[in-house]
């Protein structure tokens, strides 16, 4: 191999949730490859006409699986007419996948002081970021509280739901529950389907209007609540606006914030 930058890993299964549109693969992890849950990878793959070949096509995809598991786990979107993203929803088992050796971004719980409220607002498949981060456990030690908020436009689109719902007993999570019933609050919301029991709004109308607050039972107070934002570019910006006004920010020079972001795009 002549790029040492990668490694070659190989696909162990590819789960379908919403055909020709959201997807997560399985892949076998290199021992040396170490990241912080939050952190994303480089993956790549050859060029179509070329599939022996040594990749060219990279793409970045937050790790869904926790820096203590054994394999690598991606979420992706179909990207309709895209270079990378319907080859990788074809991929099978014993395919290569490539892997940068270097993870990377900051969208990691070092931006924050331990304690409080733990907000995890996330668009589409920027929930790959926060099931890293909730199937890490130092995450369930270091905050009071766990809000976890996904927002899409039908329940199909709630890939991790049922993963997510269970693990209110499950050995890993159940003590938790068991101190505290409200120990991690999940609000499934869809833009284009009333849920049961949730309102058919976009997240940002929720944070504006005090609905997010209700639905949580617990308030968007600044100094308790630390706030992860990951999603599509105007869900970003809008909430970061919204999220300003009342006092959040990321932190600066060494001093911790209680907001951080990642464009999921």
């Amino acid at each position: 191999m002549t790029d040492t930058k990668y490694t070659r890993q190989t696909i162990i299964d590819v789960r379908t949730w919403v055909p020709g549109k959201l997807f997560s693969v399985h892949a076998t992890r290199d021992p040396a490859f170490a990241f912080q849950a939050g952190q994303f990878a480089r993956v790549g793959l050859p060029a179509a006409d070329a599939p022996d070949a040594e990749p060219t096509i990279w793409r970045a995809y937050s790790m869904v699986s926790a820096p203590h598991e054994a394999h690598l786990e991606f979420y992706s979107i179909v990207v309709p007419e895209g270079e990378f993203s319907p080859r990788m929803a074809e991929l099978r088992a014993g395919d290569a996948l490539y892997v940068e050796k270097k993870p990377y971004g900051f969208l990691t719980l070092e931006r924050f002081t331990p304690g409080g409220t733990l907000w995890l607002l996330a668009s589409g498949t920027g929930l790959s970021a926060y099931l890293s981060i909730l199937r890490d456990p130092a995450t369930w030690k270091a905050f009071d509280r766990i809000v976890l908020v996904h927002g899409v436009r039908t329940a199909q689109e709630l890939a991790y739901r049922a993963e997510i719902e269970s693990w209110r007993t499950h050995p890993d999570y159940a003590a938790y529950f068991a101190e505290d019933p409200r120990k991690l609050v999940y609000l499934p919301i869809a833009t284009r389907e009333a849920l049961p029991g949730m309102p058919q709004a976009r997240l940002t109308t929720l944070i504006a209007d005090g609905g997010l607050e209700t639905l949580a039972g617990e308030t968007l107070d600044p100094e308790r609540a630390k706030i992860m934002l990951c999603g599509n570019p105007e869900m970003l910006t809008d909430a970061r606006k919204l999220l300003g006004e009342r006092g959040f920010a990321p932190g600066r020079r060494g001093i911790p914030g209680n907001l951080a972001v990642e464009n999921y795009w």
